[in-house]
């Protein structure tokens, strides 16, 4: 194995140097109380962590020096020590509905997308959690790019960060939706850490009510949720109301078929009392007969849970084509008359720019 550099004194100096930068930690994807112990090595008092999270989340500063109630000393040993990395934003679409998609580059050079969405009542964010995805739904564009790596958790805060950067201070976000690019459930660890940091109170103080996750319906892991004493909800991208067709849009439910994936989510509404969401895209002669209807009515039924019917979204080169709007309207019909409880026809945004559900990874101009 060789390095490509020379073995002397300057060479392992050299070496040493850049083994030490790659140590130094990314303070802004610890917990608070991981900072806590990493200020207690520093022989720094515990409520540095707190004042250090402020900086980050709530004034949205990008470097050490920024952070003017630290003192100077222990600003630049923080510079020596650490590191906080930041997110630059490469391009905004502004879409003629009101919703903005972000393309944000991470520190490796990769790109990921998020879309801010406005309305009068809240402010939401769809953020990602992978670069790409490893699942191929077939009506869906990020399966098209494939897997590339795992988002860490500071990755996955900073996109709310930096966003709010961008924005005013009457358009701060309020409502955060893990449905962007990526499979949030297949990038466990790192979720439920960058989760933690959006409802710590010296972070980014989101409520976790106001925390939605999306899941192609990974079981094992809907199940480890449910016990984690998270408040947040849950939606399941369902799609289909038979193991033939779902399998057909979605290969994950070869492994966690229909039937495993409903006695997962009855159990995580027993667990943690918060109604979950059955995502539901609707797709032209392919999922929204009436039949089709009245099974997934038997199958959503058996306790309390929201159905949200969602608009197919087109993008270039796919075989699938929306409903049109006088059956979604008779699909959303017959729900709404035998449905026992909510059920929504989510309005699509940011379709113009290549931002709706199940567009993103579509590359400007591409």
């Amino acid at each position: 194995m060789c390095s490509g550099l020379p073995k002397t004194a300057l060479g392992l100096r050299i070496r040493a140097t850049l083994s030490e930068k790659r140590m130094k930690p990314n303070l802004k994807g610890l917990l608070k109380e991981e900072l806590v112990d990493f200020f207690r090595e520093m022989d720094e008092p515990a409520y540095r962590a707190h004042q250090l999270m402020q900086w980050l989340y709530n004034k949205k500063v990008s470097s050490f020096e920024e952070m003017t109630n630290l003192p100077k000393t222990l600003r630049e040993k923080l510079a020596e020590n650490a590191t906080v990395t930041s997110l630059s934003i490469q391009e905004i679409q502004r879409s003629e509905d009101g919703a903005c998609k972000y393309l944000l580059r991470l520190s490796d050079g990769e790109l990921i997308e998020s879309v801010y969405i406005p309305d009068e009542r809240r402010r939401t964010l769809c953020i990602s959690s992978q670069v790409g995805c490893a699942f191929k739904c077939r009506f869906c564009a990020t399966g098209k790019m494939g897997f590339t790596r795992q988002m860490d958790a500071s990755e996955i805060v900073d996109q709310i960060v930096t966003v709010n950067r961008d924005l005013s201070a009457d358009e701060r976000i309020g409502n955060i939706v893990i449905m962007g690019m990526g499979e949030p459930l297949h990038n466990y660890k790192n979720l439920l850490k960058a989760v933690r940091l959006m409802v710590d109170e010296s972070g980014l103080q989101i409520g976790g009510r106001k925390i939605t996750i999306s899941t192609v319906g990974l079981v094992p892991q809907i199940d480890r949720l449910a016990d984690e004493g998270l408040n947040i909800r849950l939606a399941i991208s369902l799609n289909a109301s038979t193991n033939r067709l779902r399998s057909r849009l979605m290969p994950i439910n070869e492994k966690y078929p229909i039937e495993m994936l409903i006695k997962s989510a009855r159990n995580f509404y027993k667990k943690t009392g918060n109604r979950l969401t059955f995502e539901y895209v609707l797709i032209g002669d392919t999922n929204d007969s009436i039949q089709d209807a009245n099974q997934l009515i038997d199958l959503t039924s058996s306790f309390p849970c929201k159905v949200n019917l969602i608009p197919y979204n087109p993008r270039k080169e796919s075989l699938y084509r929306p409903s049109s709007a006088a059956v979604k309207n008779r699909f959303y019909q017959q729900l709404q008359a035998r449905h026992p409880y909510a059920v929504t026809l989510r309005r699509s945004r940011g379709g113009d720019i290549s931002a709706a559900c199940g567009q993103l990874g579509i590359r400007p101009n591409g």
